[in-house]
C-alpha cells in the first residue's frame, strides 16, 4: 500500500499538531475499538460484583436519635469564662462529646442494660452470606472451644461500634445518633439507649468530679493557707536580719553611693588638671634655651594659665629688647656692640624665666600629687560603698522573692477557697448540658443494601476501570502501529505501508510446506550449516519425504516465482502499491544519474527485510530498470537459500577473486531481475570485516557500470554489526519495520548505535501490516486503509 511520502535523510520529527474535538473524538473511538474485549470485560464484572452484593448483603434497618447540647446550662465552674468564648473551642467541645458517645464506655452500659449478650446478632456469625462464610472460614481454622464472657462482651462491643455512627450535624450543637441492625424495633431501642447512656454518663461524671474536687480543694486549701503564712513571716524575718530600712522609697545605702561618685568625679578632674599645666612646663623647661618661639608662644599660654606676674614682667621685658635688637639690627648691623649687649640681656632674661618655671613646676607637681591622693581617698571610699550596696542588692533580690512567694501564696489560698465553695454547691444540683430532642423512631424499610445505587455504582465503577484498563493497555503497547508514530518516533519517512501478504496469492499447493521451510530453514540454517549439513541435508532433515532435496530446491524456485507472481498477477494489490512506493522512493532520491545502492535492514530478524528486498527488486526489474539483488546477508543469507539453494559460489568467492561475476548470477526468467547470492560452507565469524573490505568496496564499483539500481539484502542491525561495514558501499538505507511486533526502543537503540545507518536512512517500511485492524489506531485516518477507495480504482487484495 503507497504512504504518500518523498524519502528524506534524518527528516526532523514534524512540530506536534494541536487535537482538535474531531481528532479527540476519533482517537477515543480509535481506542474503544482497540480495546473493546477487555472494556467490557471489566465492566461486567464490576457489574456482577456489585449484583452479587445486592443479591447476598443482609437487609439492615437504621434509627436515628437526636441530642443537642444546650450551652445555656453551663455548669457553675465555667461561670468565670468570658461569655464571648472562642469559636473553636465551642467546636472542639462538640467533638468531644462526639467521641465521648463512641466510647467503649458507653457502648458497655447499652450492651449491659438492653443484654445485648443474648442476642445472636452481637455474639454469633456475621448475618448474609458473605458474613456467613467469613464465620465458617474462621471456624475452621479456629478451636471448637465456647468463648468466655470476656470474650462474648468484646465481640459484642465490636459489632455495636461497628453499626453505630455518630456526627455533628453541621456547626450545630446537634449531635445524631445513627445505628443499623437486622431488626428495627432493635435498631431504635438501641438508638435511644445510647442517648441515654450518655445523659447518665455525663451526670455521673459530673458528680464524681465535683465530689472529688471538694475533696482534693479541702485538703489543698488547709496546705496553701499555711504556705501563705509562712512565706509572709520570712518576709518580716528576712528584713530584720539583713538591716533593710526604707527611707522615703530608697535605701540609704543608694543615696551615701550617689554623694561618693560624685566626689570622685570631682577629684579626677582636679588630677587631670593639674597634670595638664605640669606638663606643659615641663615641655617648656625641655625646650631650646635660643629658640624665641617658646618664649614668644608657649610661654605666653603659660603665663596666661598661671597668672605669674614675675613671668610675665620678665617675658615683657624679654619681648622689648626683642623689638630693639631687631630694630638696631637692621640700623647697626648684626654684629654691633650694643646688638650683642642687647642679645646676652636676653640671654639672662630667658635663663630668669627659666628658673622661675622650675620652681613653678615644682608647685605643680605638688598639687598634683595632693589631687592624686584625693582621688585615690575618694576611690577607697567609693568601692567600700559599692561592696556594701552590693551587699544590700543581693539581700533585696532575695526579699522580693520571699516577697512575691507570699503574696502568690496568699492569692492562691483565695482562689482555692472561692472554688471549693462552687464545688461544695455544685454537689447539691449536678446537671448536664445534653438533652434529647429527637427520640429514635422505628424505620419503616431497610436502609442498607442500596440497590439502585449500589449497581449504578457497579456501573460506573465499571464503565471507569474499563476505560482505566484499556487505557493502560494501550499505553504499553510500545510497539509500531501507524505511520505518523514511525515518523514521529523515528524522525524519518515511513515510505510505505505493506500489508500481510494471503495465502491465497501464493500457489496453493506449496502454501504449507513452503511456510514450513522457510521459517525452519531461517531459524535453524546457521545451526546446521555450523555442524557441515549442505543445503540438500538440511532439506532432506526438513522434510524427509525428499531424500535427495531436489522438490524443495525446486520450490524455493516458485517461492521466488510466487513473490514476483504478487507483483506481477496483481499489480493492483495493495503490496504491489507498497513495493511501487519503496521504488518512487528510491527513484526520487539525491542520487541523479548514478546508480543507487540501497541497504534492506531491520532491527531484528524475521521483520520480512529480505521479502521486502525481494520484492522491491524484481518490482524494478519488471520496469526495465538493470536492478542487481545482491544477498549481504553473510551470517543468514535467506535471500540464496529461497532464490538459488543449489548455488556452490557467490559473494564471498567473488569479493576473494575466486570466481567471475558471470558464474555466480543468477536470472530471473520472468522479471530479468539478476541475483548474487552468498555461499557460506562454514560459519563466518569476519563477516564485517569482508563487507567494509577495499575488495568489496571495488566489487560494488565495478557493478554499478552494470546496473542502474543495486538491491542490498542486509543483516538485522540487533544481533550482528555486519550493516555498520556497509556504510562505503551504500548509498541510502531502507529500514523494515514489522507491524504491532518490533518494540519502539529496540529500533530507537539500534539506530542511535548504527550512526552510519541513521545518516543514510532514506525510510522507514512498515511491513507485515493488518490492514482491517489499522483503521482502528491511526484515527486520523482511518478511512484511508478502506477497501472500497482501492475498488474504485480497481485494486484487489
Amino acid at each position: 500500500m503507497l504512504h504518500s511520502r518523498l524519502p528524506s535523510v534524518n527528516v526532523e520529527a514534524p512540530e506536534p499538531e494541536l487535537l482538535s474535538i474531531s481528532d479527540a473524538i476519533l482517537a477515543v473511538k480509535g481506542l474503544v475499538s482497540r480495546q473493546l474485549p477487555l472494556m467490557i470485560a471489566v465492566f461486567l464484572a464490576c457489574v456482577a460484583l456489585a449484583f452479587l452484593y445486592v443479591i447476598s448483603a443482609q437487609r439492615l434497618y437504621s434509627s436515628t436519635a437526636s441530642l443537642i447540647i444546650d450551652s445555656r446550662k453551663i455548669s457553675l465552674t465555667q461561670q468565670q469564662q468570658s461569655a464571648g468564648s472562642d469559636a473553636p473551642i465551642e467546636s472542639a467541645m462538640i467533638d468531644s462529646q462526639v467521641e465521648i458517645i463512641k466510647s467503649d464506655t458507653i457502648a458497655l452500659s447499652v450492651i449491659k442494660d438492653l443484654r445485648l449478650l443474648d442476642q445472636p446478632e452481637f455474639t454469633g456469625d456475621g448475618g448474609g452470606l458473605i458474613g456467613n462464610i467469613v464465620g465458617s472460614v474462621f471456624s475452621a481454622f479456629s478451636s471448637a472451644t465456647p468463648r468466655s464472657e470476656y470474650q462474648r462482651q468484646r465481640l459484642a462491643l465490636n459489632r455495636l461500634q461497628q453499626n453505630l455512627a455518630v456526627k455533628r450535624v453541621g456547626l450545630s450543637y446537634v449531635i445524631d445518633i445513627y445505628y443499623r441492625s437486622t431488626s428495627p424495633d432493635r435498631a431504635a431501642q438501641i438508638s435511644n439507649a445510647v442517648a441515654e447512656a450518655y445523659i447518665v454518663d455525663s451526670l455521673e461524671a459530673k458528680y464524681n468530679a465535683s465530689r472529688r474536687a471538694a475533696v482534693w480543694l479541702q485538703d489543698r486549701m488547709k496546705e496553701l493557707r499555711a504556705q501563705a503564712s509562712g512565706a509572709e513571716r520570712a518576709v518580716a524575718d528576712y528584713k530584720a536580719k539583713n538591716n533593710i530600712v526604707d527611707a522615703g522609697g530608697r535605701l540609704l545605702s543608694e543615696q551615701q553611693l550617689a554623694e561618693l561618685n560624685s566626689a570622685l568625679t570631682g577629684a579626677r578632674a582636679q588630677r587631670a588638671e593639674a597634670q595638664a599645666r605640669l606638663e606643659r612646663i615641663t615641655a617648656i623647661l625641655k625646650a631650646d634655651d635660643e629658640d624665641r618661639n617658646v618664649i614668644l608662644n608657649d610661654l605666653a599660654t603659660v603665663a596666661d594659665t598661671m597668672q605669674n606676674p614675675v613671668i610675665v614682667k620678665l617675658r615683657q621685658t624679654y619681648l622689648d629688647y626683642a623689638a630693639k635688637e631687631s630694630d638696631w639690627s637692621a640700623r647697626y648691623g648684626s654684629n654691633h656692640l650694643a646688638v650683642i649687649n642687647l642679645r646676652n640681656q636676653m640671654r639672662e632674661i630667658r635663663r630668669s624665666i627659666k628658673d622661675e618655671l622650675r620652681r613653678t613646676a615644682e608647685s605643680f607637681k605638688s598639687d598634683l600629687e595632693i589631687a592624686k591622693s584625693r582621688e585615690e581617698a575618694s576611690q577607697k571610699s567609693l568601692n567600700e560603698a559599692i561592696n556594701r550596696s552590693n551587699d544590700t542588692s543581693q539581700a533585696q533580690i532575695v526579699l522580693r522573692d520571699l516577697d512575691s512567694n507570699a503574696q502568690s501564696a496568699r492569692a492562691l489560698a483565695d482562689n482555692f477557697l472561692q472554688m471549693y465553695m462552687v464545688s461544695v454547691q455544685q454537689q447539691s444540683f449536678p446537671i448536664t448540658e445534653a438533652r434529647v430532642i429527637t427520640p429514635a423512631a422505628v424505620s419503616l424499610g431497610p436502609s442498607s443494601p442500596k440497590t439502585l445505587l449500589i449497581l449504578l455504582g457497579g456501573v460506573f465503577a465499571g464503565g471507569l476501570f474499563g476505560a482505566a484498563a484499556g487505557f493502560i493497555r494501550d499505553m504499553m503497547d510500545r510497539v509500531f502501529r501507524t505511520a505518523p508514530q514511525v515518523e514521529a518516533m523515528l524522525g524519518g519517512s515511513c515510505l510505505a505501508i505493506v500489508p500481510r501478504v494471503p495465502a491465497e496469492q501464493l500457489p496453493e499447493t506449496a502454501w504449507n510446506k513452503a511456510t514450513a521451510f522457510a521459517k525452519l530453514a531461517q531459524d535453524g540454517w546457521s545451526r546446521l550449516r555450523g555442524k557441515g549439513v549442505s543445503v540438500r541435508e538440511t532439506a532432506r532433515a526438513i522434510e524427509p519425504g525428499y531424500p535427495d532435496g531436489t522438490h524443495l530446491a525446486n520450490r524455493q524456485m516458485h517461492i521466488m516465482d510466487s513473490m514476483s507472481g504478487v507483483v506481477a498477477r496483481s499489480p493492483f494489490s495493495r503490496f504491489a502499491e507498497a513495493m511501487r512506493a519503496i521504488k518512487m522512493a528510491i527513484d526520487l532520491s539525491n542520487d541523479e544519474g548514478a546508480c543507487k545502492v540501497i541497504g534492506i535492514t531491520s532491527s531484528l530478524p524475521n521483520e520480512g527485510k529480505s521479502t521486502i528486498a525481494g520484492a522491491v527488486a524484481q518490482a524494478s526489474a519488471m520496469s526495465g530498470t538493470r536492478t542487481l539483488l545482491v544477498d549481504c546477508d553473510i551470517r543468514n543469507p535467506s535471500l540464496t537459500r529461497r532464490f538459488s539453494p543449489e548455488a556452490q559460489k557467490g559473494l564471498v568467492e567473488l569479493v576473494l577473486g575466486q570466481a567471475e561475476l558471470k558464474d555466480v548470477l543468477w536470472t530471473d526468467s520472468q522479471s530479468n531481475l539478476h541475483f548474487l547470492p552468498c555461499v557460506i560452507a562454514e560459519r563466518f565469524s569476519n563477516s564485517a570485516d569482508l563487507l567494509a573490505s577495499v575488495s568489496m568496496e571495488k566489487l560494488f564499483k565495478a557493478l554499478r557500470t552494470h546496473y542502474d539500481l543495486i538491491i542490498v539484502d542486509l543483516s538485522p542491525l540487533a544481533p550482528v554489526i555486519d550493516v555498520r561495514g556497509t556504510s562505503r558501499i551504500v548509498d541510502h538505507y531502507t529500514l523494515v519495520v514489522e507491524w504491532a511486533e518490533t518494540k519502539i526502543d529496540v529500533v530507537k537503540r539500534c539506530l542511535d548505535e548504527a550512526s552510519g545507518v541513521n545518516k543514510k536512512l532514506m525510510g522507514i517500511v512498515l511491513n507485515k501490516v493488518d490492514i482491517g485492524t489499522l483503521g482502528r489506531y491511526d484515527y486520523r485516518r482511518g478511512d484511508y486503509y478502506r477497501n472500497r477507495y482501492y475498488h474504485r480504482y480497481g485494486y484487489v487484495d
